[in-house]
Protein backbone atom coordinates (compact mmCIF):
# COMPACT_ATOMS: atom_id res chain seq x y z
CA UNK A 1 0.00 0.00 0.00
CA UNK A 2 0.99 3.37 -0.96
CA UNK A 3 2.12 6.22 2.14
CA UNK A 4 0.62 9.36 1.00
CA UNK A 5 2.39 12.51 2.85
CA UNK A 6 0.45 14.60 4.68
CA UNK A 7 1.20 17.22 7.60
CA UNK A 8 0.90 16.95 11.86
CA UNK A 9 -0.46 20.45 12.08
CA UNK A 10 -0.03 21.91 15.40
CA UNK A 11 -2.25 24.81 15.86
CA UNK A 12 -4.87 23.08 17.78
CA UNK A 13 -2.86 20.64 19.98
CA UNK A 14 -5.11 19.12 22.52
CA UNK A 15 -6.12 20.70 25.59
CA UNK A 16 -6.76 19.28 29.36
CA UNK A 17 -9.36 23.03 29.80
CA UNK A 18 -10.89 23.73 26.48
CA UNK A 19 -11.37 27.57 27.38
CA UNK A 20 -7.27 27.73 27.75
CA UNK A 21 -4.68 27.56 25.33
CA UNK A 22 -1.89 27.14 27.32
CA UNK A 23 -3.65 23.72 29.01
CA UNK A 24 -2.00 21.59 26.46
CA UNK A 25 -2.39 17.30 27.33
CA UNK A 26 1.58 16.77 26.78
CA UNK A 27 1.04 13.09 26.86
CA UNK A 28 -1.10 12.49 24.97
CA UNK A 29 0.38 15.35 22.46
CA UNK A 30 3.58 13.54 22.69
CA UNK A 31 1.71 10.15 22.00
CA UNK A 32 0.30 11.79 18.72
CA UNK A 33 3.42 12.75 17.56
CA UNK A 34 5.54 9.83 18.49
CA UNK A 35 2.73 7.47 16.13
CA UNK A 36 2.99 10.04 13.40
CA UNK A 37 6.72 9.32 13.33
CA UNK A 38 6.40 5.29 13.74
CA UNK A 39 4.01 5.60 11.16
CA UNK A 40 6.73 7.25 8.61
CA UNK A 41 5.16 10.91 8.59
CA UNK A 42 7.71 13.34 8.85
CA UNK A 43 6.06 17.02 8.05
CA UNK A 44 5.09 19.29 10.66
CA UNK A 45 3.10 22.27 11.05
CA UNK A 46 3.36 25.44 13.59
CA UNK A 47 3.05 28.93 13.97
CA UNK A 48 4.28 31.70 16.28
CA UNK A 49 0.94 32.73 17.00
CA UNK A 50 -0.63 29.61 17.86
CA UNK A 51 -1.57 28.78 21.60
CA UNK A 52 -1.68 32.61 22.53
CA UNK A 53 2.23 33.12 21.17
CA UNK A 54 3.25 29.68 23.15
CA UNK A 55 2.50 27.54 20.32
CA UNK A 56 6.64 27.13 18.78
CA UNK A 57 7.45 26.75 22.92
CA UNK A 58 4.88 24.12 23.14
CA UNK A 59 6.05 22.02 19.64
CA UNK A 60 9.98 22.26 20.75
CA UNK A 61 8.79 20.35 24.08
CA UNK A 62 7.04 17.59 22.62
CA UNK A 63 8.74 17.40 19.30
CA UNK A 64 12.16 18.44 18.83
CA UNK A 65 13.50 18.10 22.43
CA UNK A 66 12.23 14.26 22.23
CA UNK A 67 13.28 13.14 18.41
CA UNK A 68 16.57 13.61 17.02
CA UNK A 69 16.95 16.66 14.08
CA UNK A 70 16.93 14.80 11.16
CA UNK A 71 13.97 12.68 11.92
CA UNK A 72 11.16 15.23 10.70
CA UNK A 73 10.76 18.36 9.13
CA UNK A 74 9.30 21.50 10.86
CA UNK A 75 7.74 24.67 8.83
CA UNK A 76 6.45 27.56 11.04
CA UNK A 77 5.40 30.94 9.66
CA UNK A 78 5.88 34.58 10.66
CA UNK A 79 3.20 36.54 11.93
CA UNK A 80 2.81 39.97 9.32
CA UNK A 81 -0.03 41.53 11.34
CA UNK A 82 2.26 41.30 14.13
CA UNK A 83 5.08 43.55 12.69
CA UNK A 84 4.73 47.52 13.22
CA UNK A 85 8.44 47.80 11.53
CA UNK A 86 12.03 46.33 10.33
CA UNK A 87 12.96 45.59 14.21
CA UNK A 88 9.96 43.72 14.90
CA UNK A 89 10.65 41.50 11.90
CA UNK A 90 14.06 41.11 13.47
CA UNK A 91 13.11 40.60 16.91
CA UNK A 92 9.92 38.13 16.37
CA UNK A 93 12.33 36.35 13.60
CA UNK A 94 15.15 36.06 16.45
CA UNK A 95 12.47 34.95 19.15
Amino acid sequence: MEKYQFGFGCMRLPLLDAADQLSVDYPLTEKLIDTYLEQGFTYFDTAYTYHEYHGEEMVKKVLVDRHPRESFELATKLPLRDFRDEEDLENIFNE
